[in-house]
């Protein structure tokens, strides 16, 4: 199991060093008050100009020496928590991209994005200020404490007086803040989500003049999250005054307490100047522990939040090669498969076919009948809670992550294209040749406006592709998926933005260039499934009917219906 201090382990000896360097600056600072009483008491009682000046130059030398030595801690201690917390960010996002889709779900994509960002930065923060305060803050109140003690003991009882309402308060607080913190982040979390919707829909606001209703979405959990931090503010911001009054009483019944024992004798002037410097000190390093307290309360809240993360488990298991499917020389097998997303209600029942390799599969029904589903299991994004799903004969449970994922080329409807060439969106950071993309941009129908654009496939892409059509991003996002040559292409809803000719067009190269890859089409369309070896009309998770175009217009109802109204009957190719 990994805690935010298996990240601080690697950095232990610069740290080690930093602390050296702030303990003697801090030690070097603690000198100075006594420096200065004895220069009062001692020195310039003597009248000695050599002693005066050598004096003085003496505390500007400690001075100057306490003020590099603390640049230089904080400099270092600036270095190890950036290096700490980008540490912590790879391996955060890295573990993000390795979630099962159902821990994705179960966190949220905003929550993911939020402490990637956030509780990252408040881990960093809190490492960045126990490095430059962890040491010197207690030296200073030890320290100072302790001389305070050796120079007036009197008087020292009173400042100490005061130290167990101040930890008192901060330990309350403290114990408080962490769940607090935590409701703060999670505020967070539903107002990026919030963001986040906004800005990739920007263009259906706009289109249905909806900018004042997402204003309203956005106003409400920016108020959600302002009420948090608020009552979280009020309740961090006590020790801060608490300890201020307390001080300035300590301070008050110092002072009057000097006065009476300097009127008799009992202590002298530079001994009360040395010793408000030294009151002074701990104040500081009391306010400096007060924050030290706070920070670590966001720290212990955003430490929870991102080890849940890096310490969930990796749900990809892969089992022995044992129960396969009974059509054992079938390329993709599904045997009564069945599957729920929240155990409840049966998303997949009893889904059974079977495909041999270059085969086509249709996958048509209404929206939400478990189309995308199926393909979801394929691929093991989650798993099947019975039945059997295999490829050449063996469960998908029994391939690696890497043996799975280089059977399929995937496109999807809502697939994402990034600001680069359009050659780099096809190869997406993988071993192919420009060949091979541009065979893949032929079959998918995307070379010819590619060839019309004056850069060609050097062209940059606007983020999201937003400088193409529907129809142009859908095409590169099918050559993406074709481009490695995989086994198993599956095209889920991909042609939607196609007119029906470049459809029509498309499938007929699928079937003349691709004919050794098993092709799985999810679309809304009869057209783009008729030419499909086999097709299954899937309605609230069951397969209600199965077969090819010519059959299921003879035996199916539904289908036949689907295709009367979408071709008025005809066979259009």
């Amino acid at each position: 199991m990994k805690g935010i201090f298996y990240y601080v382990k690697p950095y232990r000896w610069q740290m080690t060093f930093g602390f050296l360097i702030k303990f003697f600056a801090t030690v070097v600072e603690l000198l100075l008050p006594m420096m200065l009483a004895y220069m009062l008491d001692s020195v310039i009682a003597t009248g000695t100009l050599g002693d005066i000046i050598f004096y003085g130059a003496l505390m500007i030398v400690f001075a100057v020496v306490a003020c590099v030595m603390n640049i230089i801690a904080n400099r270092k201690a600036a270095r190890v928590s950036t290096d700490i917390a980008r540490n912590i960010r790879s391996e955060l996002f890295e573990k993000t991209l390795y979630l099962s889709a159902r821990q994705t779900d179960k966190f949220t994509v905003a929550s993911l994005e939020s402490r990637i960002t956030s509780d990252t930065y408040n881990v960093h923060s809190f490492i960045n200020i126990i490095q430059r305060m962890g040491v010197r803050a207690p030296i200073l109140l030890v320290g100072g404490i302790s001389i305070a003690l050796v120079m007036d003991a009197t008087l020292s009882l009173v400042m100490i007086a005061t130290l167990p309402f101040i930890f008192v308060i901060t330990f309350l607080i403290r114990k408080s803040g962490i769940p607090m913190y935590e409701k703060v982040q999670n505020s967070i979390d539903g107002m990026v989500r919030v963001v986040r919707e906004g800005t990739q829909g920007i263009r259906v606001i706009k289109a249905l003049s909806k900018n004042e209703y997402e204003n309203k979405r956005f106003e409400r959990k920016n108020e959600e999250l302002s009420g948090d931090e608020r009552r979280v503010g009020v309740i961090m911001g006590i020790p801060g005054p608490f300890m201020t009054l307390l001080m300035n009483l300590g301070i008050c019944a110092t002072l009057a307490l000097c006065a009476t024992r300097v009127s008799r004798g009992l202590s002298s002037a530079t001994t009360v100047i040395a010793f408000m410097q030294y009151f002074t000190q701990i104040t500081m390093a009391l306010m400096a522990i007060s924050r030290i307290f706070v920070m670590y309360t966001k720290f212990a809240a955003s430490s929870r939040r991102i080890t849940e993360v890096i310490n969930s488990p990796d749900e990809f298991f892969v089992t022995e090669d044992v129960g396969i499917c009974e059509e054992k020389s079938a390329h993709v097998c599904f045997e009564n498969v069945c599957f729920s997303y929240h155990g409840k209600k049966e998303n997949l029942k009893n889904v059974s076919f079977n495909l041999q390799k270059g085969e086509s599969l249709g996958i048509i029904g209404a929206t939400g009948s478990g189309k995308s589903t199926l393909i979801k299991l394929l691929m093991r994004f989650y798993e099947a809670d019975s039945g059997k799903i295999s490829i050449n004969g063996k469960p998908v449970t029994s391939y690696t992550k890497d043996e799975l994922a280089g059977f399929f080329g995937v496109a999807l409807q809502n697939d994402f294209l990034f600001s680069d060439t359009i050659r780099e969106n096809i190869k997406f950071g993988r071993d192919i040749s420009d060949e091979d993309v541009i065979r893949a941009a032929k079959i998918s129908q995307a070379h010819p406006f590619i060839s019309e654009i004056p850069d060609g496939y050097s062209h940059v892409l606007a983020p999201g592709g937003k400088n193409l059509s529907g129809g142009q991003r859908q095409r590169l996002l099918i050559a993406r998926a074709i481009a490695a040559r995989p086994e198993i292409l599956i095209l889920d809803d991909s042609s939607s933005a196609l007119d029906y000719k470049t459809d029509a067009n498309l499938r007929a190269a699928l079937k003349t260039e691709l004919h050794d890859t098993t092709v799985i089409t999810v679309a809304q369309r009869v057209s783009s499934v008729m030419s499909c070896s086999l097709i299954l009309v899937i309605d609230g998770g069951e397969v209600i009917a199965c077969g090819t175009h010519e059959e299921l217009l003879s035996t199916s109802l539904e289908y036949k219906e689907i295709s009367d109204s979408q071709m008025g009957g005809a066979i259009i190719e």
